[in-house]
């Protein structure tokens, strides 16, 4: 892998970087209090590209590799978790499979309004009782005539009340087990559609999270994504580059916390002088940097190898693993440099250490990215 970004990936970094310093993190912290979703935000994000950032041009988008687009979700996380993931699972979990499974008909008619930020992505997948496993998903889909009839409730899922367009699953043959779950690209405003819960959360609370719920919806045969039984494999392949998605947020957010403990560790005096000069808090700054650097070339690499063409499901996990310990670990010694003050709201690092709990848990626990890693060893 090439360590360093081309001149073009710089430039796209830095015009987002500068974005996210103007337009995105002054309001972060209020956008949390409020639990107010990023609405005018995505706007202008979609203006820059930055909403369609994978969708290839002939569909409206800049088609920029993965590459780049990890780097721009960890610039947009620096600023804002909640921003970040709402990017990620539109880009990685709602265009992607459409891109990769996507008839020509398909791609026409959703890429477009993706990338124009008209509708917002969501991925259905998770259930009450189907997590980390996704082949015991209970939702159903029957093929009636010209509509598939879906049944059942999806939960925990990112941007739940406000997303148009949902990359949904569900049982079509029940007795051919995983092999039996199918895909399906759902509008909003299917008949049958609704939004149930709407969770209360410790963190990323503007990227809003909620239950959707299918009774009797009525889905064109046309919008089967793949073919039936295809499902599953397709869960499998988005989650697979998701995971890079919430790795760069999660280095985001642990570089937002190293910055703001370099900051605030040169202009807070204790003993006379400022608290930067003391050996407890070098190390601490040391190790949160490393870990930092080590979690971003994890996240790169997995990055380049998918624009390779190469498997990179293992890398991936890696990335997801380490920067979900790294955005933990970071954001907790943040918190220590800041002392009494980093447990108030006067200063970010509170939310930081709430969002970056989320990163071990979805898209894969970190327990499950243990498997997937130990799985591709040991097989």
């Amino acid at each position: 892998m090439i360590l360093e970004l081309n001149e073009q990936q710089v430039m796209i970094r830095n015009m987002v970087r500068e974005f996210a310093a103007r337009e995105i993190a002054p309001g972060a912290a209020e956008r949390d209090r409020k639990e107010e979703y990023p609405h005018e935000i995505l706007k202008k994000m979609a203006e820059l590209g930055i909403l369609g950032a994978i969708i290839p041009a002939e569909y409206g988008g800049p088609g920029l590799d993965h590459v780049t687009y990890a780097t721009i979700i960890e610039e947009i996380s620096r600023a804002c978790a909640s921003t970040g993931v709402v990017t990620s699972v539109h880009n990685s979990l709602t265009a992607w499979p459409i891109i990769q499974y996507g008839t020509e008909e398909q791609k026409a008619k959703y890429l477009p309004i993706l990338a124009r930020g008209e509708k917002i992505g969501a991925f259905g997948g998770t259930e009450p009782d189907a997590g980390s496993d996704l082949g015991a998903m209970k939702s159903t889909a029957e093929l009636k005539g010209d509509h598939y009839i879906l049944n059942g409730t999806k939960t925990f899922i990112t941007s739940g009340p406000k997303a148009g367009i949902i990359i949904a699953f569900a049982v079509t043959d029940r007795e051919k087990g995983p092999k039996g779950i199918s895909a399906f690209i759902i509008e909003s405003d299917f008949k049958g559609y609704k939004v149930g819960s709407i969770f209360e959360k410790i963190g990323i609370n503007a990227s809003m999270t909620s239950e959707l719920i299918f009774e009797d919806m009525e889905v064109p045969k046309e919008n089967l994504l793949g073919k039936e039984g295809e499902g599953f494999k397709i869960a499998l392949s988005t989650l697979d580059g998701g995971r890079i998605g919430i790795a760069a947020q999660a280095v985001g957010i642990a570089q937002a916390a190293l910055e703001e403990s370099v900051a605030y560790s040169k202009q807070r005096h204790q003993f006379g002088k400022p608290i930067s000069s003391f050996q407890a808090i070098q190390w601490m700054i040391a190790d949160m940097a490393t870990r930092i650097e080590a979690a971003r070339f994890l996240v790169m690499n997995a990055a380049y190898m998918k624009d390779q063409g190469k498997r990179f499901s293992k890398e991936a996990a890696m990335a997801k693993l380490y920067s979900a310990q790294t955005a933990v670990d970071a954001t907790d010694k943040a918190i220590q440099i800041f002392g009494g003050y980093g447990y108030t709201r006067e200063y970010p690092v509170e939310r930081l250490y709430r969002d970056a709990r989320i990163t071990g848990i979805y898209e894969g626990t970190s327990e499950v990215m243990k498997m997937v890693i130990s799985g591709s060893l040991l097989r």
